[in-house]
């Protein structure tokens, strides 16, 4: 059984005397650095996530029915009752029905290990998404809107959030096609259902392993990889093994060309154009940028320019230090190649900060990291974590925890599902799912958030906890922040992004702005790497000692290290991705990135491969990558003007949440930055966009992680 809490103690001795150190986990610690207790066989199956119809995968097929029937009756109350806020409600309940099963089965159908269960939730995705598409090119629903929102008098009735919500369902009618003639609709909608199967299709084979002959690779490398009879499997770049050669093999094998789904990229985009095109934009990533903070491709790319430019010289000297390093350890070439550039950035790094991982590990065992969490949520925003038993058939691997979130004086936030340790079949990256939007119900009462965090950290053993490195606890904290955004944000609708996406968009987490929808989770990033944080949770899980202020400061140090181009590497896939859905270049994808990688990363194309085939986020941030590097520049304006003094704050959190968390999609994201209509965040920016945020962009590398999986 799971004890409440566990005691550690050492002996530690001073300049007098020999003194008793006794560390003391909290709940939330012990939870996370024990073995989770078994459920009880003999509980009644209440299904994945307590929704009794989900205790087998034909309970999929029973929610798509009930969200269809719920459909067709608020479709009908929308379009016979006159327009007024009652519209809009009527809106979001849609939204929110569709969506109960949408989100939900996006995340079963790649987190679940049933085969049974992930295609069962395949199918309810493609299902309802078609759906969706059908709705968005319903003239009677859309006139609906249509004539609350022509109806002067009572628009000016509704309140802000209220207007701004039928504002979005409105723009969601138009980019999907509503205002075209029937053929034209119905090709529109065509169009979006090929998609659905496109994304589908793509999405699965980026994570797809090669396979290559047994035979083809040196014996002495052979043990590196997944040998399956008479073949070897490779599913990853292993980019930070020392051995070169595995480097080498990893990168050109697991990026080998694959003919179909080449095809199938030139079709997605095919199609995003045309269907882009159809609705009346210059191209897709015109359709998609519209009513982001950045508002046109041409700003995305003047943002990356100026970027590389302020890069440049930076980035030359950090490639020069890679390749001095290479030299050094006497590698078979001098020169410096795209599989060279994590494990050398990481070997400088080591070497002049003494930057040893395996030193690092046993400070952050897991049990002190959400221990962490927990102090600095508490301290911020007066939130805190309780651990609870789930019940049977609630989760699906008996290694998941969760998390009611609680505030001091509101109660209960939402849950957090907690899916933190490998297992077979389990996708190999970081996210964060929404289960469950939050919104105001009809009754009054508040629908709490459900999300998912899953991460892929080794179990814990009867004798060691789980013992994170500093790559992984800084992951940690970036997920979690996107998890505390879908608790703190209490909108009144749950609808906050446009309805046609919600089957591509879920890993978007909220439902927000995409640019400004990495901010909470950078922002943790920075807090992650302050000492007065870690200082508070870093402790020897054997020992209890804290992890020595040196050695935290020697890590911060580091990441400046190589820094400029690792953000290179991040502009270039942001680049890659813009022309990738701009006008349509007339040649193959390939080249494209050859072009590509030339103009904004310096190391060279490695013939017979296609990067871009493993480039997942091309589905979820189409024409949006660029997001991650403009979250950035936002998060650092948000931690220099708010936390740097003081990252425990009281008062600079609870700001933090109210004009910023609390919004969601509720609000302009631009208005947020700007300070418009708030006393506090105000950050006077001039008027070039990008040039603004360069002011503030200081780029660091963060601890090493795939480019390919990290979302």
């Amino acid at each position: 059984m799971m004890l409440a809490c566990q005691r550690f103690v050492s002996v530690v001795r001073n300049s007098r005397t020999l003194s008793r150190h006794v560390t003391t986990w909290s709940p939330v610690g012990a939870a996370f650095n024990a073995q989770q207790r078994k459920v009880d066989l003999f509980q009644k199956n209440v299904g994945l996530f307590g929704v009794p119809g989900l205790s087998t995968p034909a309970g999929f097929e029973v929610a798509q029915q009930r969200a269809l029937r719920e459909t067709e009756q608020l479709v009908e109350t929308a379009c016979n009752n006159p327009p007024g806020a009652l519209t809009v409600e009527t809106f979001d309940q849609l939204s929110d029905s569709l969506c109960k099963v949408a989100d939900l089965a996006d995340f079963v159908k790649v987190g679940h290990p049933d085969p049974a269960f992930r295609d069962a939730a395949e199918k309810a995705c493609i299902n309802i998404g078609t759906v969706v598409e059908r709705l968005n090119t319903n003239v009677e629903l859309c006139r609906s809107l249509k004539n609350l929102l022509d109806n002067k008098e009572v628009l000016d009735s509704l309140d802000p959030d209220t207007r701004r919500v039928a504002e979005l369902f409105m723009f969601d009618f138009e980019i999907s096609g509503i205002h075209l003639d029937e053929s034209k609709v119905r090709k529109a909608v065509s169009l979006n259902v090929n998609l659905l199967d496109l994304n589908n299709e793509f999405l699965n084979g980026t994570h797809l392993p090669n396979r290559i002959e047994k035979t083809a690779l040196p014996e002495h490398i052979r043990h590196c990889f997944s040998i399956d009879g008479n073949s070897i499997q490779i599913g990853g770049l292993h980019a930070d093994s020392p051995d070169e050669l595995v480097r080498e093999a990893a990168y050109k094998i697991f990026l080998f060309p694959n003919s179909s789904l080449l095809l199938c990229l030139d079709d997605l985009l095919t199609c995003r154009n045309e269907l882009a095109k159809l609705v009346g934009y210059e191209s897709f990533a015109h359709r998609a940028l519209n009513g982001t903070m950045a508002k046109t491709p041409e700003t995305v790319m003047k943002f990356l320019e100026l970027l590389t430019d302020k890069l440049s010289d930076r980035t030359a000297k950090d490639f020069n230090l890679m390749r001095d390093m290479k030299m050094k350890m006497n590698s078979r070439s001098t020169v410096l190649m795209p599989w060279d550039h994590s494990y050398f950035s990481s070997a400088v790094r080591a070497e002049r900060y003494n930057i040893d991982p395996s030193l690092y590990s046993p400070y952050f065992s897991l049990g002190a990291c959400m221990e962490g969490l927990n102090m600095l949520f508490s301290q911020l925003l007066g939130v805190s974590f309780q651990n609870e038993q789930p019940m049977a058939g609630e989760v699906w691997s008996e290694e998941v925890r969760k998390l009611a979130v609680v505030h001091e004086t509101e109660g209960l936030l939402g849950y957090i599902y907690c899916d933190f340790f490998r297992r077979p079949d389990k996708p190999h990256q970081d996210c964060h799912f929404t289960i469950q939007g939050g919104r105001l119900k009809k009754d009054g009462e508040y629908q709490h958030p459900v999300v998912v965090l899953m991460l892929s950290l080794p179990p814990p053993t009867r004798s060691t906890p789980t013992l994170l490195n500093p790559g992984m606890m800084e992951n940690l904290f970036h997920e979690m922040g996107h998890a505390m955004h879908s608790m703190l944000g209490r909108t009144r609708y749950q609808h906050e992004f446009p309805l046609s996406l919600i089957t591509a968009l879920h890993m978007l987490r909220t439902r927000c702005s995409t640019d400004f929808a990495e901010v909470p989770s950078i922002l943790m990033e920075f807090f992650a790497t302050d000492y007065r944080v870690v200082n508070q949770f870093a402790r020897h899980y054997q020992t209890g000692q804290p992890l020595p202020k040196s050695m935290v400061s020697r890590l911060c140090e580091s990441k400046r290290i190589c820094g400029a181009a690792d953000t290179q590497l991040q502009v270039f896939y942001a680049a890659l991705d813009q022309v990738y859905h701009g006008k349509p270049q007339n040649r193959s994808t390939t080249d494209i990135l050859k072009k590509m990688q030339e103009k904004f990363y310096g190391l060279p194309y490695v013939p017979n491969t296609a990067w871009q085939l493993r480039f997942s986020h091309l589905i979820g941030y189409g024409a949006k990558y660029y997001s991650y590097l403009m979250s950035r520049a936002i998060a650092s304006m948000v931690w220099r003007q708010c936390f740097q003094k003081d990252p425990f704050n009281r008062d600079m959190g609870e700001r933090y949440r109210r004009e910023m968390l609390a919004h969601g999609g509720s609000k302009e994201p631009m208005l947020m930055v700007e300070g418009k209509d708030t006393h506090y965040f105000s950050w006077p920016l001039p008027s070039s966009l990008s040039l603004g945020f360069l002011h503030y962009f200081s780029p660091i590398s963060s601890f090493p992680r795939s480019p390919l999986l990290y979302v």
